[in-house]
């Protein structure tokens, strides 16, 4: 890296922080904070993690972090800590310095486990949960990691220790990693793996030599134990290469339960029952005796291309399930990439390992070809003032790469700049958080970047989502449009907590209450909301909060806001419209949307929508489906109501067995609703009252 590189990326990142700096955020430290650990959630080094600054004192003593993240599967905590310059000129920060932010995290950490929670006020934020989740779960974890964030270059770190027996690791993210990680991309560049320290004895092998010089194969049997202690090293940057789409997923659990099963029955039989690993290293440090024996000491910059869930899921079964993995031995194929190249040999190791299961090539992430489809639309789609457009940023890296490559004339930097802002792109963790928020999935979404992603890519396979169009990538960015006025709005208000997860919980019920039809040509040519939905939002957004707080009751909210049936609850609860609605709201125009559930389709808007409209498509989904099915055959068989009518009820019957991934429409609700006054009025059926039917 040459310093030239490396004062052009600090530049860059602080006029990011100049750019995020406003009335919603109007500390340059906490930007810089929260852009860092975006950035690197969307590089895989980090996953789930929360801006959060806490600071005070204890008995005189300072303690201070910026942000934390719980890693769930590998039971880590992260609390990051800030040391911000500001003026794009990386220098090295004073031993002293350094020292004292790592001792400030470490004080917070103690003083949680000492009883911090009690003493925070109010006791409803997330420093507050924060407090009681490290006083509660201190013993479960396997590890807390102290990471300095700085726009500065750090020299020697402190040792690492421990808290009350839990080990404490010290690590830092300075501007030289920071331009490696999120500049140059080199994401495993510092995966080191001393395989003596982890195993006490160098690692027998047999040596399969390059035959075109291609590459060189090393096979060996790693301890299970190992393995897992790697993963919980490094998480998921051992899997940069791999397919992550499908880590931990629904349909893959008889695979894992086979797998704990032999573990706990039979795990010196777990070498001989499982496929093993496929990994790749950019070196490896071999030694061979005098009788030609091969051991392997040291591996660097290694990636597990096939075999992730076998790793994630031996780790989860050691951390989680308390699982001795002593007698688990697991086939390892390494491979070092000589003259060919990693991505493409990557690629085929990939689909070819993956023949063996229900591995598609949906799975294979940035080279899946939705991903590809969406950056040709992104590239062709223009503004309606024909000077703009927004990028997709299909593989990680390559907005960087585009405005270094524009960056060679004046001219050219300054067109790309104007044509593509940064405010303008979408990365492929945006994508997935928007259409599954918008979809109803705003549980899956408080799950985390890197997870949420995983859920998405999974979700396509399953439901074979219909080809793109330039209709569907507009409809994408009037979502990305709204869920980011959504974020913008909540940050100006200032909650105490769980702010990100009341604007997935906000975006997922506009999209239940209005039946996934708004005005998306409205938002597309705008580039902007109307005042009127942004004054809807800031109306809804308490609401929301003490709905989903209430929902909680005595459980952890940010754990309970990622499960499903948080959702479940709160989607007849919803806060109601009102007139006049937006103009988002309220269209008369015919416009393309998303159809309900989220698939890309077409439908026609009903002109004069009202907030009575969507009183009755609420009420619509208050009736089970069984109790459409009745209204629908006895209505129709006694000629109590049209059987035109008894066919709209049969369709959203079916609506509601789909559990309402698509959703009745105004011009259905009204008819249906009077259908099921005049069945229940004549006798035939005993349809309970709803709180949305007595309103109407």
């Amino acid at each position: 890296m040459t310093e030239d590189a490396l004062l052009r990326f600090a530049e860059d990142l602080n006029r990011d922080v100049e750019e995020g700096v406003g009335s919603d955020s109007p500390v340059p430290e906490h930007v810089f904070t929260q852009l860092v650990l975006e950035r690197l959630e969307e590089a895989g080094h980090l996953e789930n993690t929360f801006h959060l600054y806490q600071e005070g004192r204890i008995r005189n003593a300072p303690y201070r972090i910026d942000g934390y993240a719980l890693d769930e599967d590998r039971l880590q905590l992260d609390l990051f800590t800030t040391v911000y310059a500001g003026d794009g000129q990386p220098e090295k920060l004073a031993t002293l310095d350094v020292t004292r932010a790592f001792e400030r995290a470490l004080r917070f950490a103690s003083a949680c486990v000492d009883g911090l929670a009690a003493q925070l006020e109010p006791s409803n934020t997330d420093a507050s949960d924060l407090a009681r989740l490290i006083q509660t779960r201190r013993e479960e974890l396997s590890g807390i990691r102290i990471i300095l964030l700085t726009d500065d270059t750090v020299g020697n770190l402190p040792s690492n220790t421990d808290l009350r027996g839990t080990p404490v690791h010290h690590e830092a993210y300075d501007m030289v990693r920071l331009q490696r990680v999120l500049g140059e991309g080199e994401t495993r560049a510092d995966i080191s793996v001393d395989l003596v320290s982890l195993t006490g004895a160098p690692v027998p092998c047999l040596y399969v030599p390059s035959q075109d010089d291609e590459y060189d194969a090393y096979l060996a049997v790693l301890p299970g134990q190992t393995l897992s202690t790697i993963y919980e090293r490094y998480g998921v940057r051992l899997l940069e290469l791999n397919v992550r789409a499908f880590l931990g997923l629904q349909g893959r659990k008889s695979v894992n339960a086979e797998l704990r099963r032999t573990i706990v029955e039979q795990p010196s039989m777990f070498l001989a029952y499982n496929n093993g690993l496929v990994a790749t290293v950019d070196d490896l440090d071999v030694v061979t005796d005098a009788s030609g024996m091969c051991t392997i000491t040291g591996l660097r910059g290694l990636q597990i291309v096939n075999g992730g869930q076998t790793t994630a899921s031996l780790h989860r079964a050691r951390r989680k399930e308390s699982l001795n993995l002593d007698r688990v031995a697991v086939p390892l194929k390494i491979i070092k990439v000589g003259g060919a190249d990693l991505a493409d040999m990557v690629s085929s190791i990939s689909r070819a390992a993956n023949r063996q299961n229900t591995v598609q090539l949906a799975d294979f992430s940035a080279n899946d070809p939705f991903h590809q489809e969406l950056e040709t639309l992104a590239n062709n789609t223009w503004l309606d003032d024909g000077k703009g457009r927004w990028f997709y940023e299909r593989a990680r890296g390559s907005y960087t790469a585009a405005e270094q490559k524009a960056s060679y004339r004046k001219t050219e930097e300054k067109t790309f700049r104007t044509q593509t802002p940064k405010t303008r792109r979408l990365s492929k963790l945006d994508v997935a958080k928007y259409f599954n928020a918008w979809r109803g999935l705003p549980h899956r979404v408080c799950l985390g970047g890197q997870k949420n992603f995983q859920h998405f890519m999974q979700g396509m396979k399953d439901e074979r989502f219909p080809p793109l169009d330039t209709a569907t990538f507009r409809q994408l960015v009037a979502i990305a449009i709204l869920y980011r006025a959504i974020v913008k709005k909540i940050r100006s208000m200032k909650f105490p907590a769980y702010g990100a997860q009341i604007a997935a919980y906000i975006v997922s019920g506009l999209s239940h209450r209005t039946g996934g039809r708004i005005d998306f040509a409205r938002i597309w040519s705008r580039q902007a909301i109307s005042p009127e939905l942004e004054q809807l939002i800031e109306t809804w957004a308490p609401q929301m909060d003490a709905l989903m707080r209430a929902s909680a009751g005595q459980k952890n909210p940010s754990e309970w806001y990622k499960k499903e049936e948080c959702w479940n609850e709160l989607q007849a609860q919803l806060p109601s419209f009102t007139d006049p609605l937006p103009p988002e709201l309220s269209y008369t125009a015919s416009t393309p949307g998303l159809a309900e559930g989220g698939a890309p389709a077409r439908f026609t808007a009903e002109p004069g929508v009202s907030a009575a409209d969507y009183e009755r498509i609420a009420a619509c989904m208050a009736i089970s489906s069984a109790t459409w099915m009745e209204v629908a055959e006895r209505g129709q068989s006694t000629g109590t109501i049209h059987w035109k009518v008894a066919g709209i009820c049969r369709t959203i019957a079916g609506y509601a067995a789909g559990k309402w991934q698509r959703k009745p429409s105004a011009k259905q609700a009204k008819p249906a609703l009077d259908a099921v006054h005049a069945v229940r009025e004549a006798g035939l059926i005993t349809a309970p009252e709803t709180p949305h039917l007595a309103k109407l």
